[in-house]
This record gives structure tokens, C-alpha cells and sequence, in this order.
């Protein structure tokens, strides 16, 4: 029996999350026609994202910056602060978008208003097909690759687009391999009001069970972040929303003032993953598809929202969008980027987890540098800035 005939379009993006939404959205304005498959969620689990300066750019281009500045609020102030009880701890380190000319690093927003401001509009698009179903089957032929799935016909396009997660179907039918670790951690995640201002300063406190990051939101409001071992996670997790507030309070050392929960809590079991190339066969992988790594430094999303912008340069003035040539130039530009990120705040996760001397030291070292040597400083502050950059 022949295959059922399929319905034809140059780019197939396979999940329709935010990175996978904001491909959608650049790669539609060459004129290519595009379909972005998956059903759209927008659940609040108290999850936000910190989009970086270039990010936020990139946004500003796609049309949907205006729409997310009444609902996102600016990263003037970064501060870390070490929580370890190490021997060598130092005073915060404070980073001010100031110092290298910004007014803010990023805006921080709720993970389910990005999504939905985008999928909003990516919907009035013309040339760009939603399609909520569910893909079941990737198959490579001569000069495409076929999907089909639930809930529509058959689809082929000259180039896939893998933006489905950590569990990528799209990585699995290209073949490519991939490293997947975990972390004796889980990632709780809250939003809360609180009696005072935030100021717009974000602050990360550094512990021997991971980063504790609460992040400011319009108002006097900010979201939650924090990395605890299974076993605390359990404990906190069982307690009311006021007991929960209350712990958190003492967590963040009163910084904020009395806090209240605002909307429901997660929490994510926190992993990491890496791949040894980013495409292969016509097909490309964006976003967890491609990197997953802890919530430190505002890099995930960021990441892949860069991933967007060197695909979208790697398919300028190409005719098949799914050519080697595009494959090969996308996984050159991506190769370096990602893995020094991956590996830098892999290296950093680490060493807040182990009580040995060394290790202290050397982290205890970096933040007095980072304090005390100015140009040092705005060289990390434009270094970190860059993993969400649209080139």
C-alpha cells in the first residue's frame, strides 16, 4: 500500500514550547512556510525566565516585547552571595547593569505569560501553521523528512526542527547522540509578594545543596528558584503555603520582608544533557533538545533562544533550508557556545556540593576577584550576557 500523499512545507518545528514558539516565529519571516507541531501548555507552576539583553533584543525583533514588558520586570542588580559556611567565604558580589552601559540585564517573567504571548502571536501569522497534534513517526526520505502523527495528515518537510525536550524524538530519529546526568537535587519553585521593594535585584545565594535565587517581578513581587537534596525537597514541599513562605523568608535572610505565596509551587528534578552534534540528516535540535543544565546564571532559555538566532543565520539566502551545508554551519556555531556554558555552571553546580578545601578555595578566590577587579567583573557581566544574545 502506498504511503498516503503528504502535505508539503520548507521548515517543521516539533514542539511548541517557547523556544520552540519563538523559532516558529523568526524562521516564518524569510518567507519560508512553516508548521510548529505540539499542543501549547501554559502551566503556573511558579517557574519564571530572566531573558538576558540579547534576548530580550531578539524578542523586540519578533514583535512581543512590547506585549511582555507589562508583564515582566527588569534585572537591574545581580548579587551572589555565598550561603556555604565555607572557610573561605567572601562578601557579596554585586553586578550592576550600569557598570557596562545596560539598563537592565534582562527582564524576568512568568514561564506560562512567554508562552502564551507568543503562541498569541505565532497564531496570527499567515505563513505560519499551528498544528496541535501530537508526532508519532519521523521518517528521512530523499529530500525531506515525513511526520505524521495525531490529529492531522501526513506533513513533509525539508528541514525538522527539534524543540521537544529533553526526551527529543527528533534527536532520536537523527541519531544523534546524547549524554544525559542527573544531580542529587530538585528545583522548588515559587512566586511571592513580599513587604518590600526588590528593588529590580535579583540575588542568588550560594549553599552547599545549590543556588537559592529569588527574582524580582513587577511589583512587589519576585519568583523563587531554590536547589535542595530530595530529602529537604519532600519536607518543604509537604509544608502549607504560610509555613513555606515563612521557611523561604528565613532562607533568603529576611532580604525581602514578610512573604506570602502567590499561585501554585513546583518542583523539577534537576538534571543535565549534552549532545555530540546539534544536527544531522536534515534535522536540527534547539533548546532542551540539545542542553539541559541547572537553573544558575539565567542561561537556559537564553541558550536557546541563541540557538534560534544561528539556525535563522546558518538558513539566510539557502534555498533548501534542510542542506548539509545549513546542518554543518548550524552545529559549528552552536558547538562552542554551549559547551563552555554547559560546562561552566556544571563545574559551579559541583563545587557548591562538596565540603573539600579546594574547591572552596577556588570559589571563594573567584568572588573576591570578581569584587575587587572592576574590568574583570564587566568582562563576566558581558561573557554571561552573551549565552542569550541574538548574534
Amino acid at each position: 500500500m502506498s504511503k498516503q500523499t503528504a502535505d508539503q512545507v520548507d521548515i517543521a518545528i516539533v514542539g511548541a514550547g517557547a523556544v520552540g514558539l519563538a523559532a516558529a516565529l523568526a524562521l516564518s519571516r524569510e518567507g519560508r512556510s512553516v508548521a510548529l507541531l505540539g499542543p501549547v501548555a501554559t502551566p503556573r507552576d511558579g517557574r519564571t525566565v530572566a531573558l538576558l539583553d540579547g534576548s530580550w533584543r531578539m524578542l523586540a525583533e519578533l514583535g512581543v516585547q512590547e506585549a511582555l514588558l507589562e508583564k515582566a520586570a527588569p534585572l537591574e542588580v545581580m548579587r551572589l552571595v555565598d550561603d556555604s559556611g565555607s572557610l573561605f567565604r567572601q562578601p557579596p558580589v554585586e553586578f550592576r547593569a550600569s557598570e557596562i552601559g545596560l539598563e537592565a540585564f534582562g527582564w524576568n517573567i512568568e514561564n506560562a505569560d512567554l508562552t502564551g504571548l507568543l503562541a498569541e502571536k505565532a497564531g496570527a501569522l499567515s505563513g505560519l501553521r499551528m498544528i496541535p497534534g501530537f508526532v508519532r513517526t519521523i521518517e528521512s526520505e530523499a529530500d525531506g523528512v515525513r511526520l505524521s502523527g495525531e490529529g492531522f495528515a501526513p506533513l513533509k518537510a525539508r528541514l525538522i526542527v527539534g524543540a521537544d525536550g529533553r526526551n527529543s524524538q527528533v534527536r532520536a530519529a537523527a541519531g544523534i547522540e546524547s549524554r544525559d546526568w542527573r544531580y542529587p537535587q530538585i528545583a522548588l519553585t515559587a512566586i511571592f509578594e513580599h513587604r518590600r521593594d526588590h528593588q529590580e535585584t535579583s540575588t542568588e545565594f550560594h549553599t552547599r545543596k545549590g543556588p537559592c535565587t529569588i527574582v524580582p517581578l513587577p511589583g512587589r513581587r519576585s519568583s523563587l528558584v531554590w536547589l535542595v537534596d530530595p530529602e529537604e525537597a519532600a519536607a518543604l514541599t509537604a509544608l502549607d503555603d504560610p509555613a513555606f513562605a515563612l521557611r523561604v523568608e528565613r532562607q533568603v535572610q529576611s532580604l525581602l520582608g514578610a512573604m506570602t505565596v502567590s499561585g501554585p509551587r513546583g518542583k523539577v528534578p534537576m538534571g543535565g544533557l549534552s549532545v555530540e552534534r546539534f544536527g544531522a540528516g536534515r534535522m536540527a535540535l534547539i533548546g532542551e533538545a540539545a542542553h539541559v543544565f541547572p537553573p544558575i546564571g539565567a542561561q537556559g532559555l537564553n541558550l536557546g533562544l541563541r540557538d534560534v538566532a544561528a539556525l535563522s543565520e546558518a538558513l539566510a539566502g539557502v534555498t533548501d533550508a534542510g542542506a548539509e551545508s545549513v546542518i554543518a554551519d548550524y552545529d559549528g556555531a552552536r558547538r562552542t557556545d554551549v559547551r563552555l556554558r554547559t560546562g561552566a555552571v556544571d563545574v559551579l553546580n559541583r563545587t557548591l556540593l562538596t565540603d573539600l578545601m579546594p574547591a572552596d578555595l577556588m570559589r571563594g578566590a573567584g568572588l573576591l576577584a570578581l569584587s575587587r577587579i572592576g574590568p574583570l567583573r564587566r568582562l563576566v557581566m558581558r561573557q554571561g550576557l552573551a549565552g542569550g544574545a541574538a548574534r
